[in-house]
């Protein structure tokens, strides 16, 4: 679902939101969806006074430390679940690949030809032939992709023959996983890394922090101060740059190992093969399905293999 959805299901069902309000609106749902308390979590010193004089002040970027407590209180939300969430709600961006949410297949189904997700449309809306058909609505130059449409039947199908392919091989599945997991996912030259920039962003920050203290306590010639603080602002956002960039790529590994663990936790429970299409297996074990043609359909799984 999406904020939105959820926000008009959680008002239909007369919730209350946390300012007690009767309606929810999607800004409101990200805001709980990204916040660290509910893992428990707490970020301390958002922001800062930069001037002692004129009293103003900054949103901490990092120039000063900030202190995240982990276990601060008790959690709803475990921490792995969390960060997939965050990891979901930056992969629903805005663009041609926007998430809609609105049926199970809504940016699940993507062209082989383009790389676009294939929309909805109704044929016959209004008479006992009416059906719901899937097709790539990008243009490249006024031109269409050549990929068919499909309809739902057609997706389901593909969905149960995957996915019973899967559930006989599912011991390989889970053999080659464990053959690979600590060369995909490993973070151990990453966390060193991450170490050397902090230990950097914690030198120019104490820096940093000396120099606003001082222009604090005395009077100092704010040209000079202007020019130093500036400088040491650059270089600690740059160190920051690179760290936050190590910081990513170390989350998307972790963040992507669970996401396979746990699709390899549901591909366990299921023992007997799929007679008939049911949505909660194709949401916690299918990515995506891409259209080459009709003859050419290919689902793609959570742990990154394709049938």
């Amino acid at each position: 679902m999406t904020p939105y959805g959820i926000a008009t299901k959680l008002t239909k069902e007369q919730i209350p939101t946390p300012g007690k309000k009767k309606k929810w609106s999607a800004s409101t749902v990200k805001s709980i969806l990204g916040n660290e308390k509910y893992k428990g979590d707490a970020l301390l010193q958002k922001s800062y006074t930069l001037d002692f004089l004129t009293k103003k002040k900054k949103v901490n970027e990092g120039e000063i430390p900030q202190y995240y407590v982990t276990g601060n209180h008790e959690a709803i939300i475990e921490p792995e679940v969390f960060d997939m969430v965050q990891r979901e709600l930056a992969r629903r961006g805005k663009g041609q690949n926007r998430h809609s949410g609105v049926h199970d297949f809504s940016g699940k189904i993507k062209c082989g030809e383009c790389g676009s997700w294939y929309g909805s449309k109704i044929w016959h809306s209004n008479d006992k032939y009416r059906r719901v058909i899937w097709q790539c609505n990008h243009k490249y130059d006024g031109k269409k992709c050549s990929t068919p449409h499909v309809d739902d039947k057609t997706i389901e199908a593909a969905f149960l023959r995957s996915v019973n392919r899967l559930i006989a091989e599912k011991a390989a599945v889970w053999a080659d996983y464990e053959a690979v997991k600590d060369m995909l996912f490993s973070t151990d030259s990453l966390e060193s890394e991450e170490k050397e920039l902090r230990q950097e962003m914690e030198v120019v920050s104490g820096m940093i922090r000396d120099a606003v203290n001082e222009n604090a306590r005395v009077a100092i010639d704010q040209t000079d101060f202007q020019s130093r603080y500036e400088s040491l602002v650059k270089r600690f956002d740059e160190t920051k740059a690179k760290h936050d960039a190590v910081c990513a790529e170390m989350d998307d590994k972790r963040i992507r190992r669970s996401t396979v663990e746990q699709f390899l936790a549901d591909l366990s429970k299921r023992n007997t093969l799929l007679t008939e299409f049911e949505p909660e297996a194709w949401h916690s074990l299918v990515d995506f399905v891409t259209i080459y043609s009709m003859e050419d359909i290919r689902v793609t799984f959570k742990n990154g293999q394709e049938i």
